[in-house]
C-alpha cells in the first residue's frame, strides 16, 4: 500500500496551508506566497532544516546576485530567457555546495536526495517573480518571514500527536481544517502586526 509517511504528509499539507494562510492573512507576516513556505517545509522534512535552510539560503543568494549581475551588465531579455538564465546561475550554486560538500565534511549535504534539491532549484522561479520591483531589504525580510513560515510549518509536519491524528482520524482533520480555513476566509479585520504598528491611533 501507499508508505505512511506518505499519507501523513498529504493528509498535513492542507494543515501547513492553512497554518501560513492564517498567519499571513491575521498576523500578517509576509513571504513568498502559500506554496513556497509549504513546499519548503516538505523539503526541511526530507532534508533536515539546517541543510534545508542552508541551500535555500544559496539559491536566494545565488538567484539575487545573478539577478543584480544582469541588471548591471544591462542584459535585456525577455523575461522567460532571463528567468532561465537565472536558473542556470542557480544550478551551478547548489552543484558548486554539493561538490565542496566532501570537503567540508558535511555527509548530511553529500547524502541529501535529489528530489528536495530539485524542487529547491525551481523554486528560484519563484523567488526571483516576487523579488522584482523590490528593494533588496524589502527581499531579505520576505525571505526571512517566508523561513520563518516554513518552519512553523515544518513543526507540523513532523508534530508526532498530530501526525497520529492525521493517520486516525482523517476525515476529522480535512473537515476542521475546511472550517478553519472558511472561518479565517471570513474575517476582514486589521491584521495583528497592524493592530500594533497602528495602536497609538486606535488608541486615541
Amino acid at each position: 500500500g501507499v508508505p505512511a509517511n506518505t499519507l501523513v504528509l498529504l493528509l498535513l499539507l492542507p494543515v501547513v496551508a492553512a497554518v501560513v494562510a492564517a498567519a499571513r492573512h491575521l498576523v500578517g507576516i509576509r513571504g513568498f506566497g502559500i506554496f513556497l513556505p509549504a513546499a519548503l517545509s516538505v523539503v526541511f522534512v526530507a532534508t533536515g532544516p539546517v541543510v534545508g535552510i542552508g541551500l535555500f539560503l544559496v539559491i536566494v543568494i545565488v538567484s539575487t546576485l545573478a539577478r543584480m549581475l544582469l541588471r548591471s551588465l544591462k542584459v535585456k531579455l525577455q523575461y522567460l530567457p532571463r528567468m532561465a538564465m537565472i536558473l542556470w546561475f542557480v544550478v551551478l550554486g547548489v552543484l558548486a555546495v554539493l561538490f565542496l560538500a566532501p570537503f567540508i565534511n558535511s555527509p548530511d549535504i553529500t547524502n541529501v536526495s535529489i528530489f528536495p534539491v530539485l524542487i529547491l532549484v525551481l523554486l528560484a522561479e519563484d523567488f526571483s517573480r516576487v523579488q522584482l520591483g523590490k528593494s533588496i531589504k524589502a527581499a531579505v525580510n520576505i525571505t526571512a518571514e517566508t523561513l520563518v513560515l516554513a518552519l512553523i510549518s515544518f513543526v507540523f509536519l513532523t508534530f508526532k500527536p498530530l501526525q497520529a491524528f492525521a493517520l486516525l482520524n482523517p476525515e476529522i482533520l480535512i473537515l476542521i481544517v475546511l472550517v478553519f480555513d472558511f472561518i479565517i476566509g471570513k474575517y476582514v479585520g486589521l491584521r495583528f502586526v497592524e493592530y500594533w504598528r497602528f495602536r497609538k491611533l486606535l488608541s486615541d
